[in-house]
């Protein structure tokens, strides 16, 4: 059974934060963030798998990946990374591109403060995403963001279960 996920938008702060508790260690959370080969196996809503194509974990490197569909679609995606606080929270920048990395403008950009948190029954991960625009963020959420990403979330529980 999955722990549950918290998901709230705040208009006001053009803002969403969403928190969720796993049963592991704050080392093995992160770890899944910061290796590709652990990220690719959770980070796309299945049945889509993320392919990454590089991920330069330092602040000021990039993640360029592509979520994939079952007939070989491809959504291109990538990340800056402007804070990494080691085993505590990573600040990035997230963006949908084009097949080369190029930003695509068409899409909003997304800035995420992802905190990592050690607590009794095992890693708080907190996510504070912000937005430029009050459209920007609805049209993140008509688009499935909220689905898709809490399936990532209960994928990575089902994961480190195993």
């Amino acid at each position: 059974m999955n722990s549950p996920i918290i998901f709230s938008k705040d208009e006001d702060q053009l803002s969403l934060y969403i928190m969720k508790i796993y049963p592991s260690d704050v080392s093995e959370i992160w770890n899944n963030y910061t290796r590709p080969e652990l990220i690719d196996q959770w980070w796309a809503p299945k049945p889509w798998k993320c392919e990454t194509k590089n991920m330069d974990f330092r602040e000021g490197g990039k993640w360029n990946y592509a979520m994939v569909s079952p007939e070989n679609e491809k959504q291109f995606a990538g990340m800056v990374y402007q804070e990494i606080k080691n085993h505590r929270s990573i600040a990035v920048s997230d963006f949908f591109t084009d097949e080369n990395g190029n930003v695509n403008t068409d899409l909003p950009t997304l800035n995420w403060l992802i905190g990592f948190t050690g607590i009794e029954q095992g890693t708080k991960l907190t996510f504070n995403i912000y937005f430029n625009s009050l459209e920007d963020l609805n049209k993140i959420l008509e688009m499935g963001f909220r689905t898709g990403f809490e399936m990532q979330l209960n994928q990575l529980e089902e994961i480190i279960a195993k």
